[in-house]
């Protein structure tokens, strides 16, 4: 499972002042980008890890009982973050997962995201099964070439294309979760101080992020891990704790975010030129929907509306359970993934919000505009 961008995903609805956090987004007539690539765990996963063997699945009920297709593999109960980007940019369609993509098909973009998955290759491998971004990225490099044909071989007009086109990447979340904060399995927070452990995690994302602008990517969004020490998850362990959150985590997340973003200026600043890079303040955006979210509709904080347990955080939502009724009030699915309430106002708020805000230097609908 995915979790920690988890928080990545939620944001507030202070963006939209007096609009309720359960509308509509409000789709463009026409199409922005030509096509949208996006990597990522389960946060924006839509179906890519059905197939494998692993705990991080989510094609069974009562996972996408708001989706129209109903469970197809999204973490959630609707629609997922790039769901309702892809809506936003114009796309009559959600983005298909690469596992069932090829063809003409790929002209449009594809979603590589894998449940569990992270920047370093074991992260997640305590869950089974699941596809890395050194993985993710191979894949794009074969999507690469299958495209090449589509150009007839003329590699100008397929960088021209590939250009044009809005690219996501979301990691990090599990390389803390299902990796550093679980030494019963991996033994990186013995063998990493917590600054050590993200300036490695920082080193082989701009290895892998490199790659992607090696293959083609110019228009590259890149999101911060969320505020995941206050998941349902993380709250269910805290064992009469006095703070509300696992500070230990959040620490850890901010010198990883904080570099991250430090990452995008030198991009944006000729390190990788022609490029533009937009950071996503996740991390900000959770801590403002915490203070103010039952002004923005959000009336439950602090556990999932599917689990087992304590905050409905000891176990993840399981197969046939019953969820709660009132979904659009819940910050969180369940104990790791945000609602499709949280996902569409966090969609909204990065798409067109003041830049600096949730975004840096710009905000997604000036990216696509470029």
């Amino acid at each position: 499972m995915k979790l920690g961008s988890i928080l990545s995903i939620i944001v507030v609805c202070v963006w939209f002042l007096g609009r309720a956090c359960n509308s509509q987004p409000q789709q463009p007539q026409q199409l922005q980008v030509p096509c949208f690539f996006i990597f990522g765990d389960s946060l924006v996963d839509n179906g890519n890890n059905n197939g494998l063997l692993t705990l991080a699945r989510a094609n069974y009920g009562p996972y996408g009982i708001d989706f129209p297709q109903g469970a197809t593999g999204r973490f959630t109960n609707g629609r997922t973050f790039v769901d309702v980007l892809a809506q936003l940019l114009g796309f009559p369609t959600n983005i298909p997962p690469y596992v069932n993509t090829r063809g003409r098909a790929l002209l449009r973009g594809a979603n590589f995201a894998s449940g569990a998955s992270g920047i370093r290759d074991e992260t997640g491998n305590n869950l089974g099964a699941h596809n890395s971004m050194n993985q993710q990225v191979s894949y794009f490099a074969d999507t690469v070439e299958q495209m090449r044909r589509f150009f007839r071989g003329d590699t100008n007009q397929l960088n021209n294309y590939l250009s044009k086109c809005i690219f996501y990447s979301g990691m990090g979340s599990n390389d803390y979760l299902n990796n550093y904060f679980m030494p019963d399995f991996y033994s990186t927070s013995g063998d990493y101080t917590t600054k050590a452990f993200a300036t490695v995690l920082l080193q082989d994302y701009t290895r892998q992020l490199t790659q992607l602008y090696q293959l083609g990517a110019r228009k590259v969004i890149v999101t911060g891990v969320g505020q995941i020490g206050c998941i349902p998850y993380q709250l269910a362990r805290l064992n009469g704790s006095r703070s509300r959150c696992n500070d230990d985590i959040n620490n850890a997340i901010i010198l990883f975010n904080s570099g991250l973003k430090k990452l995008v200026d030198r991009i944006n600043g000729g390190k990788l030129p022609g490029a533009k890079f937009v950071y996503l303040d996740s991390y900000q955006s959770t801590i403002d929907l915490y203070q103010k979210g039952n002004s923005y509709g959000f009336n439950v904080l602090d556990e999932g509306c599917c689990g087992v347990g304590k905050n409905n955080g000891q176990i993840t939502c399981l197969p046939l359970q019953q969820p709660c009724r009132n979904r659009n009030k819940y910050l969180f699915w369940d104990a790791f993934h945000p609602t499709e309430a949280a996902n569409i106002a966090f969609g909204e708020a990065a798409y067109n919000s003041n830049p600096n805000s949730y975004t840096h230097p710009i905000n997604i609908q000036q990216l696509a505009m470029l």
